[in-house]
């Protein structure tokens, strides 16, 4: 995309929020390559992430890890008495490694992810949840992704995803300890600056070359499986969004995941465990700019991927409490701000 004119700022932002959710450049002066593209000022492009990163319009420009490359994580949900919701919410908020926290429409109402540097360290902190909160959680491992993608394409209709979805990679090489603290850096995000690189390098004592040179070789060892700019759908238009659960017999979960995750509008498409009083095996998610495109997506690919006669259950998402980054290589950080304010049908909670 060229901008003609250099002052057509909702042109400069729809394409820097779209154009680089994947294949941001792996250059010295990546915002120089942007900017030539833009045929605008490198000062314009920078100002611009700085201004949609304080808008809340994006989180970070980063890495996205794939599953299996370091660190553990997990979904879980509690059954929340509502007039005890915000309280709870808060409480789990309040826990080092949840990154997501959002109420959902069913009576298992709370979800989160949370994330850590073992198995061992997740379970703990869900155990320190239960004993805070008096309720039991369910635990949801992940088992097998189908598909991931949380790329959107602003300029065609909300309910497109805006690349063709990458099925997820068979075989995933981890990240070497000696490679942590750089993958710390890529969960906090790449500094808006003219050689953003080399302030990695500097705080790694490592060359820019290095630097650049291990963040190639994640992409394609499929370690990470997207490195760009990681936009906040809730804030661009993506409000409508549901997480569909369904409990197939395991010896189809594959087949079913596989068909499921080549429908149009699928996002996600894992295979989870199930647990007690939860039978739901396979889980997809879809995102639309209202309740009935999602729905209408939901149905299509449910019919599309046969799977209409294996009981599922639609679950769309109701307030957000809580979406940040997950840290699979960081220290987990407690967040002990106010939550937020929350809007209904806003985005889900996924990892």
């Amino acid at each position: 995309m060229h901008l003609n004119d250099a002052t057509d700022r909702p042109a400069l932002q729809q394409a820097l929020l779209n154009d680089w959710q994947r294949d941001f450049p792996l250059r010295v002066q990546p915002f120089d390559e942007l900017a030539r593209t833009l045929k605008v000022s490198p000062e314009e492009v920078i100002d611009t992430y700085r201004q949609l990163q304080q808008e809340g319009a994006i989180s970070r420009i980063g890495g996205i890890w794939s599953a299996g490359a370091g660190g553990a994580a997990m979904l879980c949900a509690l059954a929340v008495p509502p007039d005890q919701l915000s309280h709870v919410a808060l409480q789990v908020n309040h826990t080092p490694g949840v990154n997501h926290n959002y109420e959902r429409e069913h009576r298992f109402n709370l979800w989160f992810v949370i994330t850590g540097q073992d198995r061992a360290t997740v379970h703990h902190h869900v155990d320190d949840i239960e004993r805070r909160s008096g309720l039991s959680a369910l635990r949801l491992p992940m088992r097998r992704a189908y598909r991931i993608d949380l790329g959107f394409d602003l300029s065609r209709p909300a309910s497109s995803p805006a690349h063709e979805a990458r099925p997820a990679p068979r075989h995933v090489v981890p990240v070497a300890p000696q490679d942590a603290h750089l993958a710390s850096l890529i969960e906090e995000g790449l500094p808006l600056a003219h050689r953003p690189y080399d302030v990695w390098a500097q705080a790694l004592d490592m060359s820019t070359g290095a630097v650049l040179g291990t963040l190639q070789r994640w992409l394609l060892q499929h370690t990470l499986r997207r490195f760009g700019v990681v936009v906040r759908h809730h804030n661009v238009g993506f409000a409508a969004n549901a997480m569909t659960v369904f409990d197939v017999p395991d010896d189809q979960v594959d087949d079913l995941g596989r068909r499921l995750a080549g429908q149009s509008g699928i996002t996600l498409c894992y295979r989870r465990e199930r647990a007690p009083g939860w039978p739901y095996n396979l889980y997809c998610m879809v995102h639309g700019r209202d309740r009935h495109s999602a729905t209408q997506m939901i149905q299509d690919a449910i019919d599309a991927a046969g799977l209409r006669a294996w009981p599922h259950e639609v679950l769309f998402s109701v307030r957000r409490f809580k979406q940040t980054g997950g840290r699979y290589f960081s220290p987990p950080r407690s967040t002990h701000a106010p939550l937020p304010h929350s809007s209904p049908q806003e985005a889900p909670a996924w990892t």
